[in-house]
Parts: C-alpha cells; sequence; structure tokens
C-alpha cells in the first residue's frame, strides 16, 4: 500500500509530522503554521529549517484559498479550543458563518469546498473542549461533531493521558479521528456495535487499550446545526460527552474507559541530561521564593481596588519526583524567573529548570528539533508547552494505516 498523503493545519513545529513520519507510512503534501500574535514567525522557521519550505504555508489559514491546498488523504492538526458558536445571516445563503478567527471553521471551509474530501481526519485539541462552554458544557463538541457528521464524516474520540500509556509526560489531550462515508473504515464503523468499536474494533482502541468503567450513553444531536448550537445543554449540567466514543449519522455513543497499559513506565529520570548549562540553576538567593511559590497557601489577598478575600491552594511536589513521568509542560516553563509551574529538579550539582532538549525529550521529539540560531531557550520552552506528544501520534498512525491496509486486503481476497 502507497504513502497516505497528509495535509497538516496548525503543525507548530511539526509535532504530527513527525509521528506520522515515523512509521513510515505517511507523506507531508502540504502544511501551513500561522502565528497570529507576533510579527516573527518563530515557529514556522522551525518547521522549515526541519522539513525544508516546500509545500509549507507561513500565511493565516483563514485567507488560504481552497484552492491552493493540494488533494490529500488524510487531514491532521492541533487546532485552538475557540468559541465554536455558529448563527445565521440574511447574506450568508448557506446560513452558517463561524466567528472571524476560530479557526475550527477554516477546517470547516477546507472540508466543504474540497471536490476530493480526504478520506480521513486526525485531530488533537485539550480535553476541556469536552466541556466547554461552561454556559452550555459540551456544546462546542456536539458543534464540531455535527458538522462533521454533516460533511459525511464519522467520528471517534478518546481522552489519553500520554503517561498513562508508558510516556513520559502526564499530558492529557483529547484525539479524535474521522471516517468519510465513501470509504472502507465507515462502512466497518456502521457494521460493528458502538460500544465493540470503542473498546475493540477502532483505531484508537487498537493503539491505547482500555476497559470499560460505566455504562454507555446515547443520544442524537439535533438537525439543525444552528438550532443546536443555541440549546445544546442549556441547563448547564454536566457534559454529555464521556472520555470515549464515536458519533456516526448524527447519532453519538459515549463510554467512560480507563486505561488498560501494564507495560514499561519512562519517568523523568530518564529524560535528564548528564550536564546542563549554567543559566538552569537556580541561585540560592531565589530558593525561598521558588519554595513559597511552589507551598501551600492560606493568606489574605486584596483586588487591585482594594477588595480582600481569602486565598487558599495546596502545596507541589518540590522538586518535582524523579521516579513519576513529569507533570504537563506549560508554555510559560522558559525563564528564570520563579514560578509555581515550571519544573526544578535536584541534581547533584544542585537544584535546577529543565532545559530546552529535556523538555523535548518529554514530548518525544528528537534532541535540539527547536534549535535554531534566533530561537531563545525560554521560546524553545513555549514550543513544548504548545506540542502534542510525538509517540501518540506515532502510535495511532501507525494502528490507522494497518486497518485501512487490513481491509484493502479483504476487498481483493
Amino acid at each position: 500500500m502507497r504513502k497516505l498523503k497528509v495535509c497538516e493545519l496548525f503543525s507548530g513545529v511539526g509535532g504530527f509530522r513527525l509521528g506520522l513520519e515515523n512509521t513510515g507510512n505517511y507523506e507531508v503534501v502540504w502544511s501551513n503554521q500561522w502565528e497570529p500574535s507576533t510579527k516573527t514567525q518563530h515557529a514556522s522557521m522551525v518547521y522549515e529549517a526541519r522539513f525544508g519550505p516546500e509545500n509549507h504555508s507561513n500565511t493565516n489559514i483563514e485567507e488560504v484559498p481552497t484552492s491552493e491546498i493540494p488533494d490529500h488523504d488524510i487531514l491532521v492538526g492541533g487546532f485552538p479550543c475557540q468559541d465554536y458558536s455558529v448563527a445565521t445571516t440574511l447574506k450568508n445563503s448557506k446560513g452558517l458563518i463561524g466567528k472571524k478567527g476560530v479557526l475550527w471553521w477554516s477546517i470547516h471551509r477546507i472540508l466543504s469546498e474540497k471536490v476530493v474530501k480526504p478520506k480521513y481526519l486526525f485531530f488533537e485539541n485539550v480535553d476541556r473542549m469536552l466541556k466547554s462552554p461552561s454556559s452550555q458544557r459540551g456544546r462546542d463538541f456536539a458543534v464540531m461533531l455535527k458538522s462533521l457528521n454533516d460533511l459525511g464524516y464519522a467520528v471517534e474520540w478518546r481522552v489519553i493521558n500520554a503517561a498513562e500509556y508508558g510516556m513520559p509526560q502526564r499530558r492529557r489531550r483529547v484525539f479524535f479521528m474521522g471516517y468519510h462515508k465513501s470509504t472502507e473504515m465507515y462502512e466497518e464503523l456502521r457494521a460493528i456495535s458502538p460500544t465493540k468499536w470503542i473498546l475493540e474494533e477502532g483505531t484508537i482502541a487498537s493503539s491505547f487499550q482500555v476497559k470499560k468503567q460505566g455504562a454507555p450513553v446515547s443520544f442524537s444531536l439535533e438537525k439543525d446545526l444552528v438550532s443546536l448550537s443555541s440549546s445544546f445543554n442549556l441547563e448547564k449540567a454536566l457534559s454529555p460527552f464521556l472520555n470515549s466514543g464515536i458519533c456516526i449519522e448524527n447519532e453519538v455513543h459515549t463510554l467512560k474507559t480507563i486505561p488498560d497499559y501494564y507495560g514499561s513506565q519512562k519517568v523523568l529520570s530518564d529524560v535528564l541530561e548528564e550536564h546542563s548549562a549554567p543559566e538552569f540553576y537556580i541561585p540560592e538567593a531565589d530558593f525561598q521564593k521558588w519554595e513559597y511559590l511552589k507551598g501551600a497557601k492560606k493568606e489574605i489577598r486584596k483586588t487591585k481596588d482594594g477588595f480582600a478575600y481569602n486565598y487558599s491552594e495546596g502545596s507541589m511536589v518540590f522538586p518535582d519526583a524523579l521516579d513519576q513521568p513529569s507533570r504537563t509542560i506549560i508554555t510559560g516553563e522558559g525563564g528564570k524567573s520563579p514560578s509555581r509551574f515550571k519544573h526544578v529538579v535536584q541534581t547533584s550539582t544542585g537544584l535546577r529548570r529543565l532545559s530546552p532538549v529535556e523538555l523535548e525529550r518529554l514530548n518525544m521529539f528528537p534532541d535540539n528539533h527547536t534549535k535554531l540560531d534566533g530561537i531563545s531557550n525560554t521560546k524553545r520552552a513555549f514550543f513544548m508547552g504548545n506540542a502534542l506528544v510525538v509517540g501518540v501520534v506515532e502510535q495511532m498512525g501507525n494502528a490507522l494505516f494497518q486497518k485501512i491496509n487490513a481491509l484493502e486486503k479483504q476487498l481483493q481476497s
């Protein structure tokens, strides 16, 4: 079977590409990375340095005509979690508009306008997407699922914490895959019971094994996308979307699952470099500030306008435990200033922050993937705070390819 052609949106420094290319079964034919809030496009610079400038776009995706995007087998990307509400206007004969700057609607536009639609979709997002916004829990995910169903795609999803499958970082994200109705995968999904697909037969289940916890929940999405957006879960109850599920032909089947993994476990000590530059060591004069920020607090604080309130928070492990997977990397990981959320490790030569290479290893990137003239260590840390765990994409990409290959062989025999 030939390699699958990939279009990578919101590519950052190329985590999706690395994971898929590591399988040997995918070829990226077009990519896009645009950071709206910065003049210098640092992530795109790194992407081009690692993968070459050919077929890479550093333009706001909202302004890229669909005709400029080559046909592809699979559309992938980690798009921002935003407000996906929809509305109608008299000017818009199609009746559907998303807010400008909400990048989900760029994906929707590409899928709508492509004559030859991609057969498969593979997206990643923060897990709160399943329960946002707070006023209509789960509405944004419902809008996304409904709009993909309307475009002819069945979708399966799972919230995956990389550390629960042996990887070195506790990073929880929702991953979802879409299958166009023209594919054998879609037909197979239709033919198998939803619970069996979620627990055993699905692409995600064959990548990351799970066990059922609780009863499955099923419900229908309203026929009209605009009314779904305005009326979904107005009671402000819990989101109806559990951590695993499928949605096909507007029918949602969702299930609480727990990991079923008993393999080896990478931990923070496994990624540490033997030697680190002096800039990462914490001066003794700053110890007290770090300890305060990491420690438990119960104190009176004041707002800017003088209103006093009680503030409390629990303590954090300080320094970070070396015999456990690391905490989640955040975008503010870099820089010397003391912080509650930055990682600090105790080494034989003193307390220090994590280096860019160690942060890359926690996301399973190659060493020095983000090292480039003009890119600061703080910016490199920012990239890793935004990135995904490459190993998760690699395992799911491999499983998808194997399932497609197996179905094609069945048809030929």
